[in-house]
């Protein structure tokens, strides 16, 4: 286990130095009504920690950037949550919300302060009603869970970061598991508590050593309040077609299923910059056949939905909780005014049981009411297969980019035929009928621009991804610099006048 850091001391890690300005001018006084006994407490538990009650609150710099931070204090009585405490919880959220700055948190607690009783326990309920107005405002909220974060404060505020990423080691669950043991007479099961095993669970986003945050936090914000601060405009680039393409859809099909083809994880390694994997739905949930991430193509923040072409297969195909997992970016997008970026490249999404089950048919429903209503500006790029209600579900977007070698269908080629012909020997034919690729789909307006592939991205893969990198960042910030009720109006008429 790694040295427990004091407030002060992460908070110092974590701003520019000699920035940080404290937002603790009220003295604590202990209410009235308090015993002598707990008065006592009280007073020990400031000459141990320095502090004068279990949070402290002010502002910094982090990387030139005005932050207010929030930390808990362990060693003021395990860093519990009583009603001076959420008090001044409250009023650091309020001035945030108030002054416009994005808030980090780093709670390390016991949870709710079992001297004050109910009335402090019931103090989580105005904390989160302070970070919802927060987050309403459009103001990124960051959580770092440090060791041990449980009870009341892991089930109220320590839940609702944007981001939340965990210290390496720390103990993070909902009941302390000495208070389990206590309870039951058994001990609670080892490695479930962990930020690592949350990790894995798809609850928190990652690991991190505190040495680490500040980079981390001054990248993340510089994606997240990205809408705050709007890029300039760029040049279009000269990223189309120079020559009609007139190939058969089962040329486009059959390059789209190249082995070597690039997909979102070689556009966010080669095209992206300030890429953080953001993982799961932060509901227990995640799904290897999506990438979500916060990233930037050239000066154009945004959240990526990835369809990941190399975690997809007959034995995992993409199932309803990447969908779920999307939706969280989608609801990221729509939170802070992000743009979003949706990649399409699935062979389509899972037909099993366990995706009936699962919900699958609501989820890309639900995929698609988002979408189509999202309030931030959208760019969806077919990168490559783009196979029935999977890729239907990220679909839906203010413009909708296609790479040349990209095509959308209702099925595979295969399953038309299967349909039609009783068989899969006709699926070149079904694809040719259907117009299912990149350059009739222009033609019928359901995709806006291809992207080039003078030579096949399979055997050019870097330079595909830098043509669809400059084309997305001249695509977001066109959009961004776009007003949101002309971006909606259009977004939606073009729909309505498909196929008419």
């Amino acid at each position: 286990m790694a040295k427990r850091l004091s407030s002060r001391e992460l908070i110092d890690m974590v701003v520019d130095t000699g920035s940080f300005v404290s937002w603790d001018s009220t003295p604590i006084v202990p209410g009235a009504g308090v015993s002598e006994e707990y008065a006592s407490e009280l007073a020990a538990a400031q000459e141990k920690s320095g502090v004068d009650e279990a949070v402290v609150t002010g502002e910094g710099l982090i990387h030139g950037r005005r932050v207010c931070v929030i930390a808990c204090e362990f060693r003021f009585l395990a860093g519990s949550i009583g009603v001076a405490a959420a008090q001044r919880l409250v009023e650091a959220f309020e001035r945030a919300t108030m002054e416009g700055l994005p808030v980090l948190a780093g709670p390390a607690s016991g949870g709710t302060r079992m001297q004050e009783g109910t009335v402090a326990f019931l103090s989580m309920v105005k904390i989160t009603a302070a970070v919802t107005a927060h987050k309403r405002a459009g103001l990124p909220f960051l959580v770092y869970l440090r060791h041990p974060t449980t009870g009341g404060v892991f089930a109220s505020w320590g839940s609702l970061g944007h981001v939340t990423v965990a210290e390496p080691d720390a103990l993070i669950g909902f009941l302390g598991p000495r208070v389990f043991e206590q309870l039951y007479g058994k001990e609670f099961p080892a490695g479930v508590q962990s930020g690592e095993n949350l990790q894995r669970r798809g609850l928190i986003d990652a690991v991190l050593p505190p040495e680490r945050l500040h980079v981390t936090v001054s990248r993340v914000l510089e994606v997240l309040l990205g809408a705050r601060e709007l890029p300039a405009a760029v040049p279009d680039p000269d990223s189309r077609p120079h020559e009609p393409d007139e190939r058969p859809a089962w040329d486009v099909i059959t390059a789209s299923r190249r082995a070597e083809r690039p997909g979102v994880r070689d556009l966010l390694r080669h095209g992206a910059t300030h890429v953080l994997p953001l993982r799961g739905t932060g509901e227990g949930e995640k799904d290897p056949g999506l990438l979500l991430a916060l990233a930037r193509f050239g000066s154009a923040p945004c959240v990526v939905l990835g369809q990941d072409r190399f975690r997809q297969d007959r034995r995992e195909p993409m199932g309803p909780a990447a969908l779920r997992e999307a939706r969280r970016g989608m609801r990221l997008s729509a939170e802070l005014g992000i743009p979003l970026v949706t990649i399409i490249d699935t062979p389509g999404a899972a037909l099993s049981k366990e995706a009936e089950e699962g919900g699958m048919a609501g989820e890309i429903a639900r995929s698609l009411a988002d979408l189509i209503n999202l309030s931030a500006p959208s760019v969806s790029v077919i990168m490559g297969e783009g196979s029935g209600g999977g890729a239907l579900a990220l679909v839906p977007a203010d413009r909708v980019l296609s790479a040349q070698n990209g095509w959308l269908s209702p099925l595979p080629p295969e399953g038309a035929s299967a349909i039609v012909h009783r068989d899969t020997e006709h699926a070149a034919e079904m694809a040719q009928q259907q117009q299912v690729q990149a350059a009739a789909l222009e033609r019928s307006g359901v995709i806006d621009r291809i992207v080039a592939e003078p030579v096949d991205a399979s055997d050019d893969p870097r330079g595909f991804v830098e043509r669809l990198s400059a084309t997305l960042e001249y695509e977001l910030i066109t959009l961004m610099r776009t007003p949101a009720y002309l971006r909606q109006d259009t977004r939606i008429a073009k729909y309505r006048r498909l196929g008419l």
